[in-house]
Order: structure tokens, then C-alpha cells, then sequence
């Protein structure tokens, strides 16, 4: 369950996302009825329960099978690695969730583009503690719900500064949500459909599409390219070398589509990375500009 939902979280410190100490893993969330508080449980390898507080308790239970990935479907996917054997023997329980809320996902990815992930969680964290509200229920201390499309357009400009964001994220954060109705219509389309959607919006390319269409649609084949790690990750774990994108793309072929889950189960194994002699993303403070 933890694995499973991992990744919806942006970082230790997101205040929307939160292991306690007894296991329970807990998230907010804004739904179409309102904010809304989760947890949820795992008693045995087969059952898992979740609760929710605030007006939108009823709505996020109601999503919450789908959050652990009762929808995703691994049916002929062959782990045809040792690598990949070894972590799909691991962890059996491992699965790729669904959100269902574009929104929701696209605009941390938005904040993750060109940054290291310090930098992009500190943004995320600063922003959604500013502007979200207090999360109903008895959730660990400080938590939040993130803010509504409208709260998030409401922003002033110098606070986005504020928060480390550069002009050309907020902008393309902007644009977005201009066409937050039809961006969330994207969950009804095919993946390849909804992934067009939503580049579409100016600054949103391939990563930033895949990045949403793994939490919010639930693909099981979104491949992240571009990413600045990804491909040499993909490539000293399962083919003992550098590779570059494109290499990337034509070795995972025999995978689809289920890239995404080889990246997942990569990550939860162990993925062997790059030796760190090449050049590395760097900080840099947007306040100072």
C-alpha cells in the first residue's frame, strides 16, 4: 500500500501527503463535493481500509479503490529481467494508482520542470501551505488541502517569486488552469488522447504529460522522457550502460505497455544509477531574479 501510493506525494515534507508513524498513510484531497481527509490502513496482504473526514468524505472513499490501483491491470506484462523478477517477486502488491484529478497532479509536475527535486518541493510545500486550508479529520500536525483552481489563480506574482518559481512555470501553471474543465474532461479520453490534451497548454510537454497521466490516469505505460535521470537508470539497470532517450525508448519497446510499471518496480528494487561523474542540475534561486 505505501509503494503503491508513494509516489502521489511530492517529497517527506508535502503537507497533502503523510506516513505517520504507525504506518497509516495519509493524504487530502479536494474533491467535487469538497475537502476531504484519507487514510488508509493495510491489516493483511489482501485487505486494505480507508477513511475520510470533511465534506468530501463520501466522494474520496468512493475513489479510494482506484487510489490503490484495483483498476490497474498487469495482464501481460513479463518480467523478463532478472532485475525485474527479482522486484516483481518483492513486491507483489505493488500497483499503479489512480487519482482521477488532473489538476491535482499537473501543476506540482509543472513546478518539477528544469528543477532538482529540493528546489520543486520546497516550492510546492511553501505554496500549498499558504493557500490550501486545513485539513479536516484528526490528520498528523499540519496538514492541508491544496488549493481550490481558483485559489491557485489568485496568486500574486511575487509570491510565486517568493516560493522559488520562475515567471515561465507560473505562466504555463496559468494557462493551465484557463482549461482546468477540459484538462480534467482528459480522464474520460484514451491516454494517447489525454496526453495530447494536455500538451496543448503551452509549457506542457511529453515528461510534464507523463508525469500526470501516471497518478491522475492511472498508465501503466507512461514513460517519463526527458526526465534527467531516467534514461541512464533504465539503462545501467537493465542493460549495464549510458543510454540516451531515444536508446531508451526503442529497449523498453518489448514492455508496453507497461514502461511505466518496469520503472516502478526499478525504483522499489533498488535501480542501479549513473556513477556521478557527469555534469549535475544545479540550484538555482529564482528570487534572486
Amino acid at each position: 500500500m505505501q509503494l503503491t501510493l508513494s509516489r502521489l506525494g511530492r517529497g517527506a515534507t508535502d503537507p497533502t501527503h503523510q506516513v505517520a508513524a504507525d504506518g497509516a498513510v495519509w493524504r487530502t484531497t479536494l474533491t467535487v463535493e469538497g475537502p476531504a481527509s484519507m487514510r488508509f490502513t493495510q491489516h493483511d496482504l489482501h485487505t486494505l481500509r480507508c477513511e475520510a473526514w470533511g465534506e468530501g468524505a463520501h466522494a474520496a472513499v468512493a475513489a479510494a479503490s482506484a487510489l490503490v490501483g484495483e483498476a490497474d491491470d498487469p495482464t501481460g506484462f513479463v518480467a523478463d529481467h532478472p532485475r525485474l523478477h527479482d522486484a516483481h517477486r518483492r513486491f507483489p502488491g505493488l500497483r499503479i494508482p489512480r487519482t482521477g484529478l488532473v489538476l491535482e497532479s499537473l501543476i506540482p509536475a509543472i513546478l518539477e520542470q528544469k528543477v532538482i527535486s529540493v528546489q520543486a518541493t520546497a516550492s510546492w510545500r511553501a505554496l500549498v501551505r499558504a493557500h490550501g486550508t486545513p485539513a479536516p479529520g484528526p490528520t498528523p500536525a499540519n496538514m492541508v488541502v491544496g488549493p481550490s483552481n481558483r485559489a491557485w489563480q489568485l496568486i500574486p506574482s511575487w509570491e510565486w517569486h517568493r516560493a522559488g518559481v520562475d515567471p515561465r512555470r507560473s505562466r504555463t501553471v496559468m494557462l493551465a488552469l484557463q482549461v482546468a474543465r477540459q484538462l480534467q474532461s482528459g480522464v474520460n479520453l484514451s491516454p494517447a488522447e489525454a496526453a495530447a490534451r494536455l500538451r496543448t497548454v503551452p509549457g506542457v510537454g511529453v515528461w510534464t504529460a507523463a508525469e500526470v497521466a501516471q497518478r491522475a490516469l492511472g498508465d501503466a505505460d507512461a514513460l517519463s522522457v526527458g526526465d534527467f535521470h531516467l534514461s541512464n537508470m533504465i539503462g545501467h539497470s537493465l542493460f549495464g550502460r549510458d543510454m540516451t532517450d531515444t536508446e531508451m525508448i526503442v529497449a523498453m519497446q518489448k514492455w508496453q505497455p507497461h514502461r511505466y510499471r518496469v520503472v516502478r518496480l526499478l525504483e522499489a528494487g533498488g535501480a542501479t544509477l549513473k556513477p556521478r561523474r557527469g555534469p549535475r542540475l544545479s540550484f538555482v534561486d529564482h528570487r534572486l531574479h
